[in-house]
């Protein structure tokens, strides 16, 4: 079996998207890009389908138009190695149009969730006052996370 990937469904701007995502994470890059002919349905010369990889997670957007959006049912998850990372994936995630949540999680300029979060959360938040600190978080501080559960 080949590998899974993610398809995601976007409103005429899959490219644009893809060439974001690929700007913002390190390894990334686009590898096809499928165009309407002139047998259709779309435009000829108008992006179909965009296929791109983050590391090693292999993602798909296909242009089907305005019937389906995005929810925060599904994310993705950013686990970074610090702050540093996290501040710098949450300030590029949210441009241009993005919107911040709680704990982590933020949605970017098309709709896409993401849960930016550093890899100690997960150990941390055994802390029961680090998993209070974090419910009142919006970008996660790891500083402030290690210090409610006394490992400064």
């Amino acid at each position: 079996m080949r590998p899974i990937r993610n398809s995601l469904w976007f409103d005429g701007n899959a490219h644009e998207a893809a060439t974001f995502y690929c700007s913002v994470f390190p390894d990334a890059a686009i590898t096809d890009v499928q165009r309407y002919t002139e047998a259709g349905p779309g435009e000829p010369g108008t992006v179909v389908t965009v296929a791109w990889r983050i590391g090693s997670i292999g993602f798909v957007g296909i242009n089907g138009g305005p019937m389906y959006t995005f929810t925060p049912a599904i994310s993705f998850v950013a686990e970074c190695e610090d702050q540093a990372e996290v501040d710098r994936l949450w300030d590029a995630l949210l441009a241009d149009g993005g919107r911040p949540s709680m704990c982590g999680w933020l949605e970017d300029r098309f709709g896409v969730s993401w849960q930016v979060i550093p890899h100690e959360l997960y150990r941390l938040i055994q802390h029961p006052d680090a998993a209070a600190a974090m419910l009142r978080m919006v970008k996660i501080d790891l500083a402030e996370l290690r210090s409610a559960a006394g490992a400064d």
